[in-house]
């Protein structure tokens, strides 16, 4: 059980700039910039935590204050996490300045946690022009207050269907974080860290934001492209056990692909059933989906390994080079051998800046 707690005064804590045994030099540093969380009753922790902590390493590599926050709640007092950890805030309300870009954390309630006070504040914030985000859920208390109309947004897939019953005329992404005309959301998570990330990398280049992303050991992909949930995911949620086998046979036979009538076996599904059940539940053929999942394998393994393309190739299931190629250029926009390319001059510029 969490405690409740009020402490009115602002408590502005000093810069973070912790020492670290990496660093990353930034001879160009802009004036620090501010973020507020407001974080809400039963908000999650994992998602508040991924988006803080990405600025406090861009700070111990850069050795400098390039980011400073503040933690806000309604009272100013600490406010329980939905896993039943209080977390402490530096002020209220009040706390909520022009410069800041401020975030709204919440959870699994969060089209319903934010009261008249939060909602009146978040709309005030806004009408003087500050900037704004939500995190995991905090779309809900965006769009409580009238500031999502007209904008790209996104809040965690578990809690999208109870947003669009409240807000019929709103139409979330699937994307794991959107950047709209300085409205920031996200799903939630790591999601949280990848959309910081990709702050970091308008602000000080991808380099720098690359080097923080190591250090968070993050996977480095800095588009908000990806969906939040693989097609295992959207099975679980459609409650369909034979597109699930299907998946799930997809999923352990990457190297060695199933033929689509195998794949029809495992689900117990005619192969022109199967392909109906696909186009149904994801707009895609079993062939295309199936393709996709090996391809993302292919994207980890070129990231997170040193084995060389023809390898990746295989280990992804495809029977050629060339086949490969052409399918990853078409998914991912780039050749696995770019891909390779750019990985490494990242790294060679990291060692000529610490030369």
């Amino acid at each position: 059980m969490c405690s409740a707690s009020r402490t009115p005064a602002f408590n502005a804590p000093v810069d973070v700039v912790p020492a670290g045994a990496f660093s990353f030099p930034v001879t160009r540093v802009k004036d620090t910039r501010r973020f507020g969380f407001l974080v809400l009753p039963e908000f999650t922790l994992l998602a508040f935590s991924s988006a803080v902590d990405p600025l406090r390493i861009a700070n111990q590599l850069a050795q400098k204050p390039l980011y400073g926050w503040v933690v806000l709640s309604e009272t100013g007092g600490a406010v329980c996490s939905s896993s039943g950890v209080d977390v402490g805030a530096h002020g209220d309300l009040d706390g909520v300045t022009p410069d800041m870009h401020l975030w709204v954390c919440s959870g699994n309630r969060g089209t319903e946690v934010a009261s008249a006070a939060v909602l009146q504040a978040v709309r005030k914030h806004a009408r003087f022009g500050g900037n704004m985000g939500g995190i995991c859920t905090g779309a809900a208390t965006l769009a409580r207050a009238g500031l999502l109309h007209d904008r790209r947004f996104t809040l965690h897939w578990e809690n999208q269907p109870g947003f669009v019953e409240t807000f019929p005329e709103l139409h979330p992404t699937s994307r794991r974080f959107e950047a709209d005309r300085g409205m920031y959301t996200c799903g939630g998570g790591v999601a949280a860290t990848e959309m910081m990330l990709s702050i970091i990398q308008d602000d000080y280049g991808e380099a720098f934001a690359t080097a923080v992303s190591d250090m968070c050991l993050s996977g480095g992909d800095l588009s908000p492209a990806r969906e939040q949930r693989s097609s295992i995911a959207k099975a679980i949620n459609s409650r369909d056990p034979k597109v699930l086998a299907v998946l799930r046979a997809m999923h352990d036979n990457i190297e060695d692909p199933l033929t689509l009538e195998e794949l029809a076996e495992k689900g117990e599904f005619s192969r022109r059933q199967m392909e109906r059940q696909f186009k149904k539940l994801f707009d895609e053929t079993p062939a295309t989906v199936y393709r996709n999942m090996r391809l993302d394998r292919a994207r980890t393994l070129l990231t997170e390994t040193n084995l060389n393309v023809t390898e990746i190739a295989m280990a992804a299931g495809f029977s050629s080079n060339g086949l490969f190629t052409r399918h990853y250029k078409a998914r991912f926009n780039e050749t696995p051998y770019g891909r390779r390319g750019k990985m490494r001059d990242e790294k060679s510029e990291h060692g000529a800046d610490h030369a």
